[in-house]
């Protein structure tokens, strides 16, 4: 491992899981320091971002390779160790990416909620002079939207789109893009304060779902038309009904799980408006080398240029309790924008 002065210790602190479940089998752990490959990057973890799949992960909806599992799957902090194999140090695509000892970075791996994390170094993105801080409430969700905007469905000028949670983490990073990209937002939200920070982001239409009835509202919006994409992170909840928000030859992208999986249905619930149905995943967007730098780079240029503004929800400590609270009151409904947990001082 190519470093200057660092010193591997024999265990790293972590928050991680013994077995699947509710939110009291997360415990702050002692755990073996994690096993550095030859083209991997060794980063000092200082903020870690909360987001939904951690929580499919956590009660085992989606699973785990082993226990104990480090929970987290993106995270911001600083270089302290390069790659030790020659074949990647001096491989084009690694000497463009220009990493160094002491550079701040961002990374989406599984099991970032640790205090130093070894990663493959295509997994690893400058953060350009993005804070830490923001760097690790930004990576997983911008990467999100910009991929499921050029690659699961290509948002462009004049497409009305719908975000459910609208005034979420992803929803707000969804809300801005659209309107940079030219088109109509229309969301649903469940607080008029909710409604009113999703406005203030470009949505020019915000649906209060408990007290409206979505769909009629969304008929009278679009002149009985319909919308051209739905991207719907709540998941069972929802599903039935964005096919009476789609128009004609639209396009479903389901993001996500929030309120549970969607249950098995048939094909044929496609075809009277010919609705095109898509379940990506981000980590099937960013596979190698050329896709991390460019979706890494974007990500991080359209915070830079104030496309994109990065809305910290809240910031908690990196104790037990501390993360048991994050996942509670991200499940709670309660929040909008982005919750991290501080794990290392910066600088």
């Amino acid at each position: 491992m190519s470093s200057e002065s660092f010193n591997f210790p024999s265990t790293v602190e972590a928050i991680a899981i013994n077995k699947t479940g509710d939110i009291d089998v997360l415990e702050k752990m002692t755990l073996p320091f994690p096993k550095v490959e030859p083209g991997d990057l060794l980063v000092k973890i200082e903020y870690v971002g909360v987001n939904y799949i951690d929580t499919y992960f956590r009660k085992g909806l989606y699973p785990l390779p082993r226990f104990p599992a480090t929970m987290g799957e993106e995270a911001a902090g600083v270089i302290v160790a390069l790659p030790e194999d020659p074949d990647v140090l001096n491989s084009p695509e690694f000497q463009r990416q220009g990493f160094k000892i002491g550079m701040d970075v961002a990374v989406t791996i599984l099991g970032t909620l640790q205090a130093y994390v070894s990663a493959p170094w295509f997994r690893v993105y400058p953060t350009l002079g993005v804070p830490t801080r923001l760097a690790a409430a930004a990576i997983s969700g911008v990467v999100t939207a910009v991929t499921f905007f050029e690659e699961a469905y290509i948002v462009k000028a004049g497409d009305v789109v719908f975000i459910h949670a609208v005034a979420g983490g992803l929803g707000l990073l969804m809300t801005q893009l659209a309107k940079h990209l030219g088109a109509t937002v229309i969301g649903t939200t469940s607080t008029k304060e909710k409604a009113e920070l999703a406005r203030e982001h470009g949505a020019d239409h915000v649906i209060l779902y408990r007290e409206e009835d979505v769909a009629k509202r969304v008929n009278e919006i679009t002149g009985g038309v319909g919308v051209d994409v739905v991207y719907d992170g709540v998941g069972r909840d929802t599903f039935d009904l964005d096919f009476d928000l789609l128009r004609r030859k639209g396009t479903l992208v389901s993001v996500g799980n929030a309120s549970g999986p969607v249950l098995p249905f048939e094909p044929l619930k496609l075809m009277p408006k010919n609705i095109t149905l898509l379940r990506p995943g981000v980590q099937n967007y960013v596979t190698n080398a050329e896709e991390a730098y460019y979706f890494g780079n974007k990500a991080f240029r359209l915070i830079l240029d104030g496309v994109l503004k990065i809305n910290i929800f809240k910031e908690y400590v990196f104790t037990t309790e501390g993360v048991r609270q994050a996942h509670t009151d991200l499940t709670s409904g309660k929040t909008s924008g982005k919750l991290i947990i501080k794990v290392n001082e910066s600088g």
